[in-house]
């Protein structure tokens, strides 16, 4: 899904993401991505799955299936957690927002299928229903140095209020007597709010941000921000053959060691307590700009492979940079070799985030 021309004041040139029509840009995917240092961003990301988990044993059932402390959460609060195989890898990644009567779960778009399935097995629904909103409501984000006072003017806000709000911790209000939900989203590690709006009132509030000062955004300027931030994209940088300690997870803050038992814990905690995991989620700066393809592959000087490229974008800022899986033998700092069929370039390895 995304906006009409007439909403956004340009028409997006659009692609496709787990079967849903995104925009991947509105005309200038350079200018959009400089929105977010010198204004902010507006993106539509709405392509992510939404499902509302109610009753008085929600937090009982999701908490155990994900690796994160739910049962903890007061309303308001919110969290980033992992839902995994009994293996310990990752099904998915969600976001988890608390109010009085519901968790509202928020997962990107390729892990959203196996999310469903996933609750569809071990929560009954009788003692915690559950319900797909993904249609009902829409998430509109607002990134960058101004997010804030548009944010606040447009949600009619205390500008205070939402500085004061933890990454995940949300404010529920109204527009136009219609309620909405405003997310702190740490996930550029930039200043940034969602709004979790009801369908019906996207649009108004899309144009209402516009008015503001925010500029339209797509996928590919957010892509780039993504991979400088460091967040691993379900699907792309991890997947179901990833355990979350390699998608660096515990500096995210998605795991909690002192929590109940869950589906995959047994995996998470002997990492934690016993050894390491042989590989993580690394920055990769290339040389040149040359930007290399997923997949290609990494080489240490002794020409010896130790991982693979699994994200890359060119950056406005930085040049080409990349999200990679690279073996722990490989420390950040490293000058290691990308080749690719038809190209080949250097590159320097980087503890993520990359510098902001």
């Amino acid at each position: 899904m995304t906006f009409s021309p007439t909403v956004s004041g340009a028409i997006p040139v659009t692609g496709e993401i787990a079967g849903q029509t995104v925009a991947l840009h509105y005309g200038e995917v350079a200018g959009e991505y400089a929105a977010l240092r010198s204004g902010a961003m507006l993106i539509d990301r709405s392509a992510r799955g939404r499902m509302r988990v109610s009753g008085a044993r929600a937090r009982e059932m999701i908490t155990g299936l994900v690796t994160n402390d739910v049962a903890s959460l007061e309303p308001g609060a919110g969290q980033y957690a992992a839902a995994l195989t009994p293996k310990g890898k990752i099904v998915a990644d969600v976001r988890i927002f608390a109010q009085e009567d519901h968790l509202l779960i928020d997962v990107p778009p390729r892990a959203y299928l196996g999310w469903q399935t996933m609750v569809r097995k071990y929560v009954n629904p009788r003692v915690a229903p559950y319900r797909d909103e993904s249609t009902a409501l829409r998430d509109l984000g607002i990134f960058g140095q101004t997010a804030r006072d548009i944010v606040a003017g447009i949600c009619n806000v205390p500008v205070g209020l939402l500085a004061d709000l933890a990454p995940y911790a949300h404010i529920s209000t109204e527009i136009d007597g219609h309620p909405l939900l405003v997310v702190r989203a740490p996930d550029l590690e930039l200043e940034g709010y969602e709004l979790i709006v009801p369908t019906e009132i996207a649009d108004n509030v899309w144009r209402q941000a516009v008015a503001a000062g925010a500029t339209p955004g797509g996928v590919l300027a957010w892509e780039i921000a993504r991979i400088e931030a460091g967040r691993p994209e379900w699907g792309i940088d991890i997947d179901d053959t990833t355990i979350p300690q390699e998608a660096n997870l515990d500096e995210l803050h998605a795991i909690s060691y002192t929590k109940g038992c869950y589906v995959g814990q047994e995996v998470v905690a002997r990492v934690h307590f016993r050894g390491r995991v042989n590989r993580h989620l690394r920055g990769i700066l290339c040389a040149q700009g040359k930007l290399p393809p997923t997949g290609a592959a990494l080489f240490t000087s002794e020409d010896k492979p130790v991982g693979d490229v699994r994200s890359s974008a060119l950056s406005p800022r930085l040049g080409a940079v990349a999200l990679a899986m690279v073996r722990r033998e490989a420390e950040p700092g490293t000058t290691l070799q990308v080749r690719w069929d038809g190209g080949e370039t250097g590159c320097e390895m980087l503890q993520l985030p990359f510098p902001l």
